[in-house]
């Protein structure tokens, strides 16, 4: 059994055939997926539609960094992502949030903000953080520390692309680290040290669909099915088979995001 444990079925790339894309994931032993939500104020509605529609599919709230400042005028309050958490059972988490200087398309202050918000609502709310990481690793850690000193936050470093000293904070402070397709292209052999070294307990996979399709899909468009490549190369990495991984890695997924717990079906 595998889990998604982050993929976007509301992307323009997804969104006009997300329900098949569940179920071509289902047939190739996916048996559930979390949808992440970007943009509050757009996006809500449609990835609970989304929920609604299809077993074994999750959501979070929350705002990406590339939207921050364009959500920022919002003026969205930890308040808001606390109570908006509330509204749907099948909401397991928030984000994805964090810091992105290299496209820096929100500005670096609002990032900030808007990812202290969501930690905070993660630590009220008792769910995971979702973060999004890039070339901006000593500023999340930095700030995830600062906003983080009763040590209730747990989360994710998803899509991990980041170094060995991320990596080491990450597990230190109980995060988990999730890998996507990246893992599996030729030039990964230094992410595939990190998923070497980073113990089966903090292992989670993921497709970030639509995009980073992993290899042999390099070049096609990413999908939930998909996962199962990023498992059999995290499998080889820890001399398992995919099942197990994909046993492991579900295992993992339910302990961070427990509240799937509750709307957990059994596959037949």
């Amino acid at each position: 059994m595998f889990i998604d444990s982050h993929c976007h079925l509301n992307h323009r790339k997804s969104a006009a055939d997300a329900d098949s894309l569940v179920r071509a994931a289902n047939a190739a032993g996916v048996a559930g997926m979390v949808t992440i939500c970007c943009r509050m104020a757009e996006e809500v509605e449609t990835l609970k539609q989304i929920c609604d529609r299809n077993t074994n599919v999750w959501m979070t709230v929350g705002t990406h960094p590339h939207d921050a400042s364009e959500e920022a005028e919002k003026k969205f309050t930890t308040e808001d992502f606390v109570a908006l958490s509330k509204t749907h059972p099948k909401i397991v988490g928030i984000g994805e949030c964090g810091l992105d200087y290299h496209y820096n398309f929100g500005e670096p202050a609002d990032q900030a903000e808007g990812f202290r918000r969501q930690i905070r609502a993660c630590i009220e709310t008792g769910l995971p953080i979702v973060v999004h990481a890039r070339d901006a690793d000593e500023d999340i850690i930095r700030i995830i520390k600062e906003e983080n000193a009763s040590g209730k936050l747990t989360g994710v470093m998803h899509c991990f692309s980041s170094g060995a000293w991320m990596a080491q904070e990450a597990l230190k402070m109980g995060f988990y680290l999730s890998f996507s397709g990246i893992v599996t292209f030729k030039n990964g052999d230094a992410l595939r040290e990190i998923c070497k070294q980073t113990p089966l307990d903090r292992i989670l996979i993921e497709t970030d669909a639509p995009y980073l399709a992993p290899e042999p899909h390099r070049k096609e468009t990413n999908q939930p099915a998909l996962v199962v490549h990023t498992a059999n190369v995290v499998a080889d990495i820890h001399n398992l088979t995919r099942d197990e991984i994909g046993n492991k890695t579900a295992d993992n997924f339910f302990n961070l995001f427990t509240r799937a717990k509750d709307t957990w079906q059994p596959v037949a």
